[in-house]
């Protein structure tokens, strides 16, 4: 069976944008292949992020999205608050009263979300 190698967005500016989620991840840039594809090595995650150019990001919604866990004992609106300042777009709480994540969007317009451990 298959092992899960690396979550690759395509992207624009690589450079950017993996500079961007290494900020926010603490993560470290483990490969720069001459600007159009970076890797990151995210601390406690088995899998990279890889940042690829292409010259026309598919537009819209992406098909594929990380889901991220809150710091341990980060409060929900100053999490908010911080990814905001950073460069994220909060699109909103979703989910039922049980199960709920925050939306956001990167710089690039990539979705992903934030929610409390499951």
């Amino acid at each position: 069976m298959p092992g899960l190698g690396m979550i690759t967005l395509d992207t624009a500016n690589p450079q950017t944008l993996a500079a961007w989620w290494a900020e926010r991840l603490g993560a470290e840039v483990v490969l720069d292949a001459d600007g159009w594809f970076i890797m990151i090595d995210v601390p406690g995650w088995t899998t990279n992020l890889g940042f690829q150019y292409v010259e026309a990001p598919t537009p819209g919604k992406n098909r594929l999205h990380l889901d991220l866990t809150w710091e341990e004992g980060q409060e929900r609106e100053a999490g908010i608050a911080a990814w905001i300042a950073a460069g994220a777009t909060h699109l909103g709480l979703r989910g039922e009263e049980d199960f709920r994540w925050d939306t956001f969007t990167d710089p690039d317009g990539n979705e992903f979300c934030l929610a409390a451990g499951h």
